[in-house]
């Protein structure tokens, strides 16, 4: 689901594309498609970020701010919807929850990045050689003022996966804690 307030809605910065009735039409000129594929790319990722939501539902995409332009009274197809989500699926930023292709998470950053995000934040505070909660990364007091405070969970996993997969961190079975090396 899209979830925010009005006012974040009214806060979030659109780009000059949202303005222009032929972004909301996929362009049949490849040139001119692959611009388009990166500036709604950019848009979806960038707006998930402000309002910190993690998944999208298809149909109810298309009646939200983000696809539909009320002002220019244009909205992205659902088949253009589906192709802008399949650009972010093969960049690794969208993973379809369901077979039926209606929802889907949304990584604006990869588990890869929230790791390196996590890990450089563990090293600064001189973190390593300890265990920490996933609520103590998440959702803790120490780091409230960082970017991947309120991670949802499974975000969260994926990440600290990758920094277990380096060698940097090994996640402790049965828990949802993790030490940092």
């Amino acid at each position: 689901m899209l979830e925010g307030t009005n006012r974040e809605m009214a806060v979030f910065d659109y780009p000059w594309q949202y303005k222009f009735p032929p972004f909301f039409t996929i362009q049949p000129n490849q040139e001119t498609r692959k611009k388009q594929l990166e500036a709604w790319c950019s848009l979806i990722l960038s707006y998930h970020r402000h309002i910190k939501n993690y998944s999208l539902d298809v149909t109810e995409a298309q009646s939200s701010p983000l696809f539909y332009n009320k002002s220019i009274d244009r909205k992205l197809s659902t088949d253009g919807i589906y192709t802008v989500l399949d650009e972010l699926n093969k960049r690794g930023h969208i993973e379809w929850k369901d077979k039926a292709r209606k929802q889907c998470l949304i990584m604006w950053r990869t588990p890869e990045e929230w790791g390196k995000l996590i890990y450089r934040w563990i090293c600064d505070r001189s973190m390593t050689n300890t265990v920490c909660t996933f609520y103590e990364i998440s959702e803790g007091d120490d780091s409230s003022s960082e970017e991947f405070h309120g991670l949802e969970n499974w975000l969260l996993l994926r990440a600290l996966k990758t920094l277990q997969s380096q060698g940097k961190a090994e996640l402790i079975d049965g828990s949802e804690g993790v030490k940092f090396f």
